[in-house]
């Protein structure tokens, strides 16, 4: 989806794919399901390859990801060092690595990780402390929230309602739900109110 998060994902392309020219995955406030974005620069042979293999079922890298907060070395992670999964790496050309993952609070509790790979040589403690305050910078960095008034006219839309049935419901005119269905989609940082719903209800809003 164009949302407002894959955007800010993207403004930090470059610089993901400079300190991991192999290629990485990001993904940004991981939930029950799946991460309200994701960035994946690895080379397609190796997407295919991991998906049609299911590899990421359990994949060591990301368990220590679920596991932990903070960065390391692929060689640092005795899970991961000497297995199938790091020779499956290696075959594709990803002999360095490492990852970062940055939990969640009680208050939001998504996480969100990366993966990141080289292939000419370790990543720098500098490279992985640049990486963890750029993805911790981009977790925390919530859009603003849509008012109670705006929710509730989002609501009824996601629940299959037409403006001029939204307006009769809220006792409105069809201008101004409008107004307050845009209103929302802006504070979620949604192009189009189907992005809107499906943002609000990742987050638990609907």
């Amino acid at each position: 989806m164009e949302v407002r998060n894959g955007m800010i994902l993207r403004d930090h392309q470059s610089l993901f794919a400079d300190l991991a020219p192999a290629g990485c995955y990001v993904a940004l406030r991981a939930g029950f399901f799946a991460p309200e974005a994701e960035l994946n620069l690895f080379p397609p042979e190796w997407i295919n390859h991991y998906t049609f293999s299911g590899l990421a079922l359990a994949d060591p890298l990301l368990r220590w990801c679920q596991e932990n907060s903070g960065y390391a070395r692929w060689g640092e992670i005795d899970s991961f060092v000497g297995t199938s999964f790091m020779r499956d790496y290696r075959s594709f050309g990803f002999e360095f690595g490492g990852v970062v993952s940055i939990h969640g609070t009680q208050e939001m509790p998504k996480r969100s990780l990366g993966i990141f790979a080289r292939s000419d040589r370790e990543l720098r403690v500098s490279e992985m402390k640049e990486i963890e305050r750029v993805l911790s910078r981009i977790h925390s960095d919530e859009p603003e929230m849509p008012t109670e008034a705006q929710m509730e006219a989002l609501q009824l839309y996601s629940k299959g309602y037409l403006h001029k049935q939204v307006a009769h419901e809220l006792q409105l005119s069809v201008g101004g739900v409008k107004a307050r269905l845009r209103g929302a989609a802006d504070r979620l940082g949604a192009k189009t109110l189907r992005e809107a719903a499906s943002i609000a209800a990742s987050r638990g809003l609907l």
